[in-house]
């Protein structure tokens, strides 16, 4: 069997191999006013999970910390990177010297529906976020909302959401790395809560930081493998 052309390749491939879910899943024509999202817990989890960069297999991160668990399910948008450009912004809008934190871009999607577990792809409609740093690296947080969602799908702001919800997930992200009865070691602070605009800002940066850091690997790859071009 001949294969016509690269795009023709890629599809045979994306039947035999499970795609790296950072860097072999797209985030999507629409982003970023949609993007694909790779689930890594969701709020039932006592455990934190995140992907292995390495493997593209989920990991046992950590315990989450006694009663501390996400309120939303928690990712990150494929084919990001929280590299130079993604920092700049940070320092323009904070005014705080950061750097990229070198990981895929965090976000957190709402929904009604129960999400039982994690290692899935959903379609989110990022709608705000949280400029969040970490010790001197910028760690922005997306908000969004799942695609279709009955109650939360026609959120196109911040301002959409009740302020017990936004000050839930802004307890979660202060407060997740803290052990009671210790005294608190923790640099995480949340700058700003920013709505739709940057949050799109901060997707674009992270996808030009991406590009920065990795190519267009898919190009790259096209490029070694021969194909038979009748």
């Amino acid at each position: 069997m001949s294969i016509q052309s690269s795009e023709e390749m890629w599809k045979l491939l994306g039947l035999l191999l499970k795609s790296h879910p950072w860097h072999g899943v797209m985030i999507g024509d629409k982003a970023p006013e949609v993007v694909t999202t790779f689930i890594e817990i969701v709020p039932t989890d006592t455990i934190k999970y995140e992907v292995d960069k390495d493997t593209g297999f989920l990991k046992v991160d950590r315990p989450q910390r006694y009663s501390n668990v996400c309120p939303a399910l928690y990712g990150f948008v494929p084919q990001t990177y929280c590299g130079d450009s993604t920092a700049e912004f940070c320092k323009e809008k904070s005014g705080i010297d950061v750097e990229g934190d070198s990981d895929p871009l965090d976000i957190c999607i709402l929904s009604e529906k129960q999400i039982t577990h994690g290692n899935i792809l959903l379609q989110a409609i990022p709608i705000g976020g949280f400029r969040m740093i970490d010790g001197n690296e910028a760690d922005d947080k997306i908000i969004a909302v799942m695609k279709g969602d009955l109650v939360y799908g026609n959120y196109r702001s911040i301002n959409d959401i009740p302020p017990i919800v936004v000050d839930r997930l802004r307890h979660y992200f202060l407060t997740y790395k803290q052990i009671p009865g210790e005294s608190d070691k923790t640099t995480c602070e949340i700058t700003h809560t920013y709505d739709r605009d940057e949050a799109f800002e901060v997707i674009r940066r992270s996808q030009t930081d991406y590009l920065d850091k990795f190519g267009d690997l898919k190009g790259l790859l096209t490029q070694m493998i021969p194909f038979q071009n009748d």
